[in-house]
């Protein structure tokens, strides 16, 4: 009988508690804002905040990162979030660490039927998805906060009462050393999917759960396989059912196998049943050992509002979908990306109250459509009747030879930033801006994300402006939070000079000028540019009128 071994556990970090000045005080201290859990989402909106030079207080209830036996959990991170990552300062360390892919297959039985490269459609200076273990993101984005030292880590640090006030929030904690209270301006929920604040206010969340099951099986072996993503249709390893198979840090392998429905989802993660799928799919001889082994039910919710007045909630406290494409923590670490710039702009009083409300425009939309795409991927790769299983093998079988059923073939449709519908601060929707490589005019580089990296601005890209009007248009701007750059001419503003990679990919052909968000979004192009129109366009942005 085959024994299979495990690989000795992850050492995660733990960080000291530290009893916070108000425990103990009769006095209610308000911090401007607070936010309640410290995974993904509210890791990069801390970091997010205090990279814009904004204090925040951040509790989380436990004193490390990942999850204790240190799982895999989300491992994909797609581009718009490696571009986040990268204005944070922390993109090197993950790319050092993590594995860099574009490619990826598709395989029906033994046969692969399609495949596709991620990078053919990339003008970003970040690659189009780097796998990582989620506790080692965490891991770097926590010593990231740390550093820039603007943020109040509190650990062992559980809510256990939030009571909404006319201008804040109040919040009961409860530590190791007492419990305490403190109140926020702002309350951002971060706390997962089975949120307790959300519990607590009674906020519906419009839970579904699927009975698609999977075994997640993390483990080392040695047998040289290139850096792609695999994915099966219907494996004949696994009883003619779907399988993932991605590379991550440390040569650990992520893979998912598809189960039975009805499956004991204790048996199907024991060793000894776990081991004899992975010993079918690799075949005989592949020395492998097991670093994390378990079941996976997918589930998907999402709530009709994600600000409920001083309360805002992101990532999975917001919204939760099958993860099919990495659509889950990369939408959590976007929620992060699209509110940290507003509540910074909103805190030094540049920005208008209404723009903390296109948070909701913008983010809840977001999540629908990735609820709708997943679902699709889950509809694929576990057909519900008996028409849907004949339209997905007709589907197979075309895809080897035609072009057009490749586009039918769904076994995961990639992350990618969501475009954002029209709405007041938004008055032609917006599109996100890849992380282009840039050239000054004078022969310096520079890229998007280090531009927008420096304070919290919008940025003006103006196709070769005069002079004059660059000069007024600096004056009609003074007060806002604007950065203006020409692209080509002889202004006097910081020039870049122009390619066809950058006039396309801003969209710059029938439009003389550009703005784009703090978040790498694009807010307006004026076909017609008067600094009159800048600033107009820019108040809009920011909801000051």
């Amino acid at each position: 009988m085959e024994t299979f071994a495990f690989a000795p556990a992850y050492e995660l970090p733990a960080w000291p508690f530290t009893p916070p000045p108000e425990l103990g005080s009769k006095e209610i201290v308000r911090h401007p804002i607070v936010i309640v859990g410290a995974g993904l989402s509210g890791l990069t909106l801390a970091c997010d905040l205090a990279q814009r030079g904004v204090r925040a207080v951040l509790l989380d209830e436990d004193d490390t990162v990942g999850v204790r036996g240190a799982s895999s959990r989300g491992i994909c991170y797609a581009q718009k979030s490696l571009e986040i990552f990268e204005r944070l300062g922390i993109h090197e360390r993950i790319a050092a660490k993590g594995i860099t892919w574009s490619f990826g297959r598709t395989f029906s039985g033994d046969q692969e039927v399609y495949n596709f490269n991620l990078q053919a459609a990339s003008v970003s200076r970040q690659s189009p998805f780097i796998n990582l273990q989620q506790f080692y993101v965490e891991w770097f984005l926590v010593e990231r906060i740390l550093e820039l030292g603007l943020t109040d880590v509190r650990w062992k640090s559980r809510v256990t009462q939030v009571e909404p006030l006319g201008d804040g929030v109040r919040i009961g904690i409860e530590t190791p050393a007492g419990s305490y209270a403190i109140e926020a301006d702002r309350l951002i929920d971060a706390t997962g999917a089975h949120s307790p604040i959300r519990t607590q206010l009674g906020i519906e969340a419009h839970a579904s759960r699927s009975t698609d099951r999977w075994c997640i099986s993390d483990v080392r072996f040695r047998k040289p396989l290139p850096t792609e993503r695999w994915t099966w249709v219907d494996a004949p390893f696994n009883e003619g059912r779907g399988v993932w198979q991605h590379l991550m840090a440390d040569g650990v392998w992520r893979i998912d196998y598809q189960m039975p429905e009805d499956c004991d989802t204790a048996h199907i993660s024991r060793p000894e049943v776990a081991g004899a799928r992975l010993r079918e799919q690799l075949g005989p001889g592949v020395e492998f050992e097991f670093v994390w082994i378990g079941p996976y039910g997918y589930r998907d919710h999402l709530l009709e509002r994600f600000r409920h007045g001083r309360v805002f909630f992101i990532g999975d406290a917001a919204h939760v979908v099958s993860p099919f494409g990495a659509r889950g923590g990369n939408s959590g670490i976007q929620d992060a990306a699209n509110l940290g710039w507003k509540l910074a702009l909103v805190a030094q009083g540049q920005a208008g109250d209404a723009l903390l409300d296109s948070y909701d425009a913008e983010r809840q939309p977001a999540a629908q459509e990735n609820l709708r795409v997943t679902s699709r991927s889950a509809r694929f790769l576990a057909p519900r009747s008996p028409a849907e299983r004949l339209l997905r093998s007709a589907v197979v079988a075309l895809a080897a030879r035609h072009p057009f059923a490749r586009a039918l073939l769904n076994t995961g449709r990639m992350s990618v930033a969501n475009d954002y519908p029209a709405a007041p601060q938004l008055p032609e929707g917006g599109r996100s801006m890849q992380n282009l490589p840039l050239r000054w005019a004078d022969g310096g580089e520079t890229t998007l994300m280090q531009l927008l990296a420096d304070g919290t601005q919008c940025i003006g890209l103006w196709l070769a402006p005069t002079r004059a009007d660059a000069d007024a248009a600096l004056v009609a701007t003074a007060s806002l939070p604007l950065r203006l750059l020409a692209i080509g001419g002889d202004s006097g503003l910081p020039t870049l000079q122009a390619d066809e990679t950058l006039m396309n990919h801003l969209g710059l052909d029938g439009a003389g000028f550009v703005l784009v968000r703090p978040d790498a979004y694009r807010a307006a192009t004026l076909p017609r540019v008067t600094p009159d129109a800048i600033a107009a366009a820019l108040r809009t942005a920011l909801a000051l009128r």
